[in-house]
């Protein structure tokens, strides 16, 4: 019979390989005028296989020499005398990923096996008779001339979509308005993704963006259609060796071609431009904002007036009441007061140079690549975070912290426990846990309030030394408050942690070891009497004694350590000594 039936859209090609060859598919290769004798006798499900190249069978061995996407002819001359070959010769065709196998009959092969044209059925490989009068070498060239055309036309397209996008980025457009050409051209939505899956640009319903987003596109193959229905394309955003995420078009109707993964390539291409260009004009703006605000803390900017009207331009309103919120990732060392090359002293000193550099190399010159990733983590959530509750604060991450002032009410020292400050904690750190899969956290210190910026430099001492001690004093993800560290500010000053230690040791004596259970309890017992200004009764309450009981606990702590229910100066250092061995890391 003949076929002159409606060959349908081009199949899609699900892998891109970066070099991109079109075909036709079998049911338009049977179109053209050489095969309008041909017939179809077997395989019809499978036209439209894609033709991209085209093959001769006249030598037995021609399995090993043909490749996928073949039409492969033949007159049956290597068949001719093992006709049982014949049975699994589509087998072996279609496991090879030829396209069809055309066969001239009535030279060398009479007829075909019927168990031939039924295998070609069931796998879907199209079987074709072709008409004895048209020579292979007329088939080859207009095919191939078929073929190549279909190629120059798509690569054309694909061209003109590349100068348009490319002309879009010259004009001064950015990602969304790529995102927006493309969809118009494909006519399916379109989305970019960053390497967290987040949204980069968008174009196209809401339920399609979203539906986009939710698809496992990262550990997948790019360019890859994962259902095989053809509903939607992947391409990765790389540019200078860098995975900036993915473009992904998509298409619930599976309208998709073959062509659009050419153009979707090309995007990729403009997009990474696109995102290189943003990256380095935020790094600098981010570098110059990050120096100024260190000016700030430095107290090196200049006047009040100067610096407020000189931060306005950055959208930072410090004309007002303002507190500073140090954070800082747990799990590092970092220097001592008076070596910090980040705090405003040193600054103020020359220390680190014009920009920081040096201190900031001495911290961060030997930190890896999780701890770089780490650290623009949690810069990037507390920018969210802050900029979610107060758009007029400053935020800036440093090599070794991220520093942000924010707005307070007067007299607002509760800040830890209540208001904007907790608000902007708890999302921040919900953010820097969702987009980091390594188990990080940070520490967090917050100053008093000060009313003008020459008072910041003492405020953000106060942010660090918060930082600073409330990690001594409660581990990992320490939140502290300035005002709240008390005693224990004076007890961060003493520089040498071994004068410390020979404090405890000469005050507490066997109080001050862990290693008998008997004393640490005796010595819980002493921290308790000091905390009720040694009331008997409310300590024996506390700690679940016999008022007898602790009679006899408070004169064995004496025989031990001196009289300190009579001698005030001895209740003292016993108290100091108990604090020092809350502080942790000393």
């Amino acid at each position: 019979m003949s076929l002159n039936a409606d060959p349908g859209p081009p199949a899609l090609r699900l892998a891109s390989t970066g070099t991109l060859t079109y075909g036709l598919p079998v049911g338009e290769v049977l179109g053209v005028s050489t095969l309008a004798g041909a017939r179809l006798i077997g395989g019809r499900s499978g036209l439209d296989r894609v033709v991209q190249r085209l093959n001769v069978m006249e030598v037995p061995d021609v399995l090993a020499w043909v490749k996928p996407n073949e039409l492969l002819l033949t007159t049956g001359y290597p068949l001719r005398n093992t006709p049982q070959s014949l049975d699994n010769l589509v087998a072996d065709l279609d496991e090879r990923g030829l396209a069809a196998l055309a066969i001239k009959l009535g030279r060398y092969l009479d007829s075909l096996p019927a168990e031939m044209i039924a295998q070609a059925d069931r796998r879907g490989f199209p079987l074709i008779l072709l008409p004895n009068d048209v020579g292979f070498d007329d088939i080859l060239n207009q095919v191939l001339t078929d073929i190549l055309n279909r190629q120059a036309a798509v690569l054309a397209r694909t061209e003109e979509v590349h100068r348009a996008l490319v002309q879009i980025v010259l004009c001064g457009g950015g990602l969304q308005e790529v995102v927006d050409e493309v969809a118009t051209l494909l006519d399916v939505a379109v989305v970019v993704l960053d390497g967290d899956q987040r949204v980069l640009a968008g174009s196209g319903p809401d339920e399609h963006i979203q539906a986009m987003r939710a698809f496992d596109v990262l550990s997948g193959r790019p360019g890859v259609c994962v259902n095989g229905e053809g509903d939607h394309l992947v391409v990765p955003v790389v540019a200078g060796g860098f995975d900036h995420g993915r473009i992904i078009a998509y298409s619930p109707a599976g309208t998709l071609r073959e062509a659009d993964l050419g153009i979707l390539e090309r995007a990729a291409t403009v997009a990474a431009l696109v995102v290189t260009k943003q990256q380095a004009v935020a790094a600098v703006e981010s570098k110059y904002r990050a120096d100024y605000l260190r000016d700030i803390l430095s107290g090196r900017a200049g006047e009040d007036d100067r610096v407020i009207a000189h931060c306005a331009g950055f959208g930072w309103d410090l004309d007002r009441p303002v507190m500073v919120v140090v954070a800082e990732l747990d799990g590092r060392t970092r220097p001592a007061d008076g070596q910090n090359g980040q705090s405003a002293q040193s600054v103020q000193n020359g220390q680190s140079g014009q920009n920081g550099q040096a201190g900031e190399a001495a911290r961060g010159g030997g930190r890896g690549a999780d701890e770089r990733v780490a650290q623009e983590r949690l810069a990037a959530a507390w920018s969210t975070a802050v900029r979610r509750h107060d758009r007029g604060a400053a935020v800036a991450s440093f090599a070794h912290e991220v520093v942000a002032v924010i707005g307070t009410a007067d007299g607002d020292e509760a800040a830890l426990s209540s208001g904007p400050v907790q608000a902007m904690l708890k999302e921040a750190t919900a953010i820097f846990a969702e987009h980091l899969s390594a188990k990080r956290t940070f520490s967090t210190g917050i100053s008093r309030t000060v009313s003008s910026p020459s008072a910041l430099p003492e405020a953000y001492e106060q942010a660090v030394k918060a930082v600073r001690v409330g990690r001594q004093l409660h581990g990992d993800g320490a939140r502290a408050h300035f005002d709240q560290l008390g005693v224990y500010r004076l007890l961060s000053l003493v520089s040498d942690p071994q004068e410390l230690h020979a404090f405890v040791r000469e005050t507490l004596g066997e109080l001050a070891g862990d290693d008998e259970p008997e004393l640490v309890d005796l010595r819980r017992t002493l921290q308790v009497l000091l905390e009720t200004n040694l009331n008997v009764a409310e300590t024996a309450r506390r700690l679940h004694f016999h008022y007898n009981t602790l009679r006899y606990r408070i004169g064995k702590l004496e025989r031990m350590l001196g009289p300190f229910t009579e001698d005030a100066h001895l209740r003292l250092n016993l108290t100091l000594a108990l604090h020092v061995l809350r502080m942790r890391g000393i």
